[in-house]
């Protein structure tokens, strides 16, 4: 990070590169404290006065304003109030060139927002922080007034903590995106809904695209639920361009490279018991069930003793995920922050994202399915052929026709063939029979002969 220390050429001591990250985060975020600027942008840094410093600089020459205030607690748990921060119309402008993006894309100023305490649009804010896990880098130190007290400079400084790895940059992100069920993107349709943060970074190689709901616990688990159900409407909701039909959603933003609706992840932030936690995650999994557990597909194909196999389709689901704020900024969205709905444990990013049980996994345990098949066929026509060449081995000619005899049946080396022994025994069933018709006494019975009547 370039130097956002004091300089001479603004009131405050701001350098350029202070008021473009103000500008940069404004144009973002919307409001913020100075505060939540610093850990947005510069975590490096000791406090906030380099911030406010960028804001005063930047509220002079009429690009920011304060409508309002915040409280909260500092880490002594002392309470304090800090100044909300928004850009003006002219601002906005300004972070439009920052942020290279076009001005119809920047949205409102949220100056109504900061003129009530904008108490979403920090737990917003704070929300982005825990996902950018901004490196605390070393920076500028600003020059003291006073002799007495040096200057700290960076190689006096202590080292700061390493953080994981965090999802940016943060131009990838925007806020209070509007996604129209009904009517445009600039006049979406009653019943549309904002997703509070989403993040577009195409040919990223795990997530090119992720809508957040943050949750701040102020409306019950069915409201949530019919939040999810208008993501799922706008995700699925189709529109004619160049003669073509196309979802709505793929037109603006970088294509889903898995199967189904992109992921929208709920992220919980008011600080409750585990608890309470886990029964809120779960009644708003269980009520919006429906819209991310997929249509399973059975095949019949039932090995003794397991269940009937098959996979699940996502075409039509949406990848739900929820995590805590705490959890986010404590492991950063890629380590085991997440629980994916329909899964049974805590995960990383991209194991959550993953379908194990569609039909990429359904493929692979058909295939191995195939190859035991395959295998056991094998098995049992090499073992065919080893008798039948067993048998060739062994065969003799039978001593009265002629005809070969192969070692089977208890057949003895030498024996006839098996039609001999049956025209011998028939032969000598008949000789038995002619002599009994000549010798009644040689007939059956109980003492070899029965008295003529």
């Amino acid at each position: 990070m370039g130097s956002v220390g004091g300089s001479r050429t603004r009131r405050y001591g701001s350098t350029g590169r202070t008021r473009t990250m103000c500008l940069e985060a404004l144009g973002v975020v919307k409001v913020a404290t100075a505060e939540q600027i610093r850990q947005l942008m510069c975590p490096g840094t000791k406090d906030a006065a380099t911030v406010r410093g960028g804001l005063k600089d930047l509220e002079a020459e009429k690009l920011v304003i304060s409508p309002g205030s915040a409280t909260r607690l500092n880490t002594a748990g002392v309470r304090i109030t800090e100044k909300l921060w928004t850009l003006t119309p002219a601002g906005m402008d300004a972070a439009a060139v920052v942020l290279d993006r076009p001005a119809r894309e920047m949205g409102g100023t949220a100056r109504a927002a900061a003129a009530s305490g904008a108490k979403h649009a920090r737990k917003v804010t704070e929300t982005l922080a825990a996902f950018l896990q901004t490196p605390p880098q070393p920076t500028q130190p600003v020059a003291r007034a006073s002799t007495l007290i040096p200057a700290q400079t960076p190689a006096d400084a202590p080292p700061a903590p390493p953080r994981p790895p965090g999802l940016g940059p943060l131009s990838a992100w925007t806020t209070e995106a509007a996604l129209p069920v009904g009517g445009t993107f600039t006049s979406p349709a009653r019943g549309s809904v904002r997703a509070d943060l989403v993040f577009a970074a195409p040919g990223h190689p795990q997530v090119p695209l992720l809508f957040v709901e943050v949750d701040n616990g102020t409306e019950g688990p069915p409201i949530l639920a019919d939040k999810i159900d208008r993501y799922r409407k706008f995700f699925a909701r189709k529109v004619t361009t160049s003669g073509r039909e196309t979802l709505l959603w793929r037109t603006v933003w970088p294509h889903n490279p898995r199967e189904g609706h992109p992921p929208l992840a709920l992220v919980f932030t008011k600080d409750v018991s585990a608890q309470a936690m886990q029964d809120r995650m779960r009644e708003v999994g269980r009520l919006s069930s429906d819209h991310w557990r997929g249509r399973w597909n059975g095949d019949g194909y039932a090995p003794q003793g397991q269940k009937p196999d098959g996979h699940r389709d996502y075409d039509h689901a949406v990848p739900l995920l929820a995590t805590t704020l705490r959890l986010l900024a404590s492991h950063g969205p890629h380590g085991p922050a997440w629980w994916r709905y329909g899964h049974n444990t805590w995960q990383t990013l991209a194991d959550a994202l993953d379908n194990p049980d569609d039909y990429r996994g359904y493929s692979v345990r058909s295939d191995a399915r195939r190859k035991a098949r395959d295998a056991e066929l094998e098995r049992a026509r090499a073992e065919q052929q080893d008798r039948l060449r067993r048998l060739e081995e062994g065969k003799w000619p039978c001593p009265t026709c002629r005809r070969f005899v192969y070692p089977e049946d208890d057949a003895t080396a030498g024996d006839e063939c098996v039609p001999c022994q049956r025209d011998r025994r028939r032969a000598q069933e008949a000789e038995e029979a002619a002599a009994r018709e000549t010798d009644p006494s040689k007939g059956s019975g109980i003492l070899g002969w029965r008295r003529r009547p």
